[in-house]
């Protein structure tokens, strides 16, 4: 019912608009998405299909997105389906938005991409990396100025109870100091549903600066989070983060600190301070109980060599945890070529848990000049993981990437291998695969993947995650207009 409700309102308004077609704009793009996974211990055939538009007309605009899953391909591993499941079938409109702009002053309604500073007090968005939806159905104010203010009231679907929404509301402001400084505050409440029917409060209020003057530019935000009425008892929290960039001349300087205290929750998007984007540790949010640092420099020579150096280290108040990043990298650009040369070193240490190393060369190359263009990826791994008084275990993980193109045909060629051993080489596992991408049409891409992925662990946002290994077949049909 309430599907067609906006459906309807969204006919009403499709035909009012085109009685002033010269001044309607429209576009959008549709997505489909078909899998047929070899695999004896899951469901082998998924199908998914996303089309959307917006339309636009003087200070108005409105989108819908209409979204078939049946069943969708899941990103994670632990959520591959065995055989077919209704409960993850579905077919409706969703994504529905509309909103208002004159001036400096806009109004939205819908499902609503938005963030409060940098992200780390509030941040309503998707993650397309682990293709979860973190979006506000929501009413946003908002007014860009000199001044800038914003205003938000909206509500999600819980993670904890199916079908029951939790809520999240409030404002944002900030105002200019001198030229080159500005300085900000948030304050934020959410109420978040438990297994109980009972809601938990969290009051979050914030500050923040920003100064780019003199080849500097220097951030900070400060965070204090008041939680109370929840079953794990009440709780106050804080986060702290600060970034700078420096530039002289060819030098560029940059560094960061963090500092994270029962600071983890749904909306909000937390800083690594490291180049790769890591976690303190495998098993746990980082703004649970993170400290840390980041160092980082680059350096042109003779306009044709950059030379980048980045390195951070972080740890938990008793310092049971400890992690470190580092990375090293030189490119060397030519008129049709370019070559860069990587190394990166991750390690983490929970004392008397478990301890994994990882690290990497990677040699790319990039070359213009042939008849196609044709880059290639060569990367080198070495896992080292230790668990309580076991023996140190170590593996190796080499890739190979190849792209280019002929004529209008894009391909990518892949391998990735696994073994214990150098004495392994001949009989260690490899995941071939290889990417086709050509345009059907202006507007239409057609992508074919076929072969293995190995899968493994991905970071983002504070959490790491497994994807799943991949042997079979993917088909996509891209449309935009």
């Amino acid at each position: 019912m309430k599907s067609r409700l906006w459906l309807t309102l969204a006919l009403i308004l499709f035909a009012s608009l085109l009685m002033a077609q010269n001044t309607l704009q429209i576009n959008g793009l549709n997505e489909a998405k078909f899998v047929y996974r070899t695999a004896a211990d899951s469901l082998d055939a998924y199908f998914s299909d996303e089309f959307g538009f917006n339309l636009g007309y003087r200070n108005f605009n409105f989108g819908m997105k209409f979204i078939s899953h049946l069943p969708k391909y899941p990103v994670e591993q632990a959520e591959l389906l065995p055989e077919l499941d209704s409960s993850r079938l579905g077919v409706e409109w969703k994504e529905l938005y509309a909103g208002f702009e004159k001036d400096d002053f806009s109004v939205h309604v819908g499902t609503t991409e938005e963030s409060f500073g940098s992200g780390l007090i509030f941040r309503s968005f998707k993650d397309l990396e682990f293709d979860e939806d973190h979006r506000l159905q929501s009413t946003l104010l908002r007014y860009d100025g000199k001044v800038k203010m914003k205003a938000l009231y909206g509500a999600i679907e819980s993670e904890i109870r199916a079908g029951r929404l939790d809520l999240a509301y409030g404002a944002d402001l900030e105002i200019p100091i001198i030229r080159g400084m500005r300085l900000g505050g948030s304050a934020m409440a959410f109420r978040d549903i438990n297994v109980l029917g009972n809601y938990g409060n969290r009051d979050v209020f914030a500050g923040r600066f920003m100064m780019n003057k003199f080849n500097l530019e220097l951030s900070g935000d400060y965070a204090y989070s008041q939680r109370y009425r929840y079953l794990a008892g009440d709780k106050d929290g804080h986060a702290a983060y600060v970034n700078a960039e420096y530039q002289l001349g060819d030098l560029q300087i940059g560094g960061a600190y963090k500092k994270y205290r029962d600071f983890n929750y749904r909306l909000n998007d937390l800083p690594m301070a490291n180049y790769h984007g890591e976690t303190l540790s495998d098993s746990s949010h980082s703004g649970e109980d993170e400290q840390g640092w980041q160092a980082r420099a680059n350096y042109s020579l003779f306009d044709s060599l950059y030379l980048t150096a980045d390195y951070a280290e972080a740890w938990s108040k008793g310092h049971d945890k400890e992690m470190n990043d580092l990375y090293l990298e030189a490119e060397y650009m030519a008129d049709k070529a370019s070559f860069t040369l990587s190394w990166s070193h991750i390690e983490k240490l929970h004392k008397e848990h478990d301890w994994q190393k990882e690290f990497y060369p990677t040699l790319e190359t990039d070359f213009n000049s042939w008849a196609f263009p044709l880059f290639i990826k060569a990367e080198f791994k070495t896992v080292e993981s230790k668990q309580g008084d076991a023996e140190v275990r170590r593996h190796f993980e080499p890739s190979m990437q190849a792209e280019f193109t002929l004529f209008d045909l894009g391909v990518s060629l892949g391998v990735v291998s696994h073994w214990q051993e150098i004495s392994q080489l001949m009989e260690s596992r490899y995941s071939p695969n290889i990417e086709l991408k050509y345009p059907l049409f202006q507007h239409t891409d057609l992508l074919l993947f076929g072969g293995k992925e190995a899968g493994g662990k991905v970071c983002r946002n504070g959490v790491c995650r497994y994807v799943a290994p991949f042997k079979g077949i993917r088909a996509e049909l891209q449309t935009r207009f």
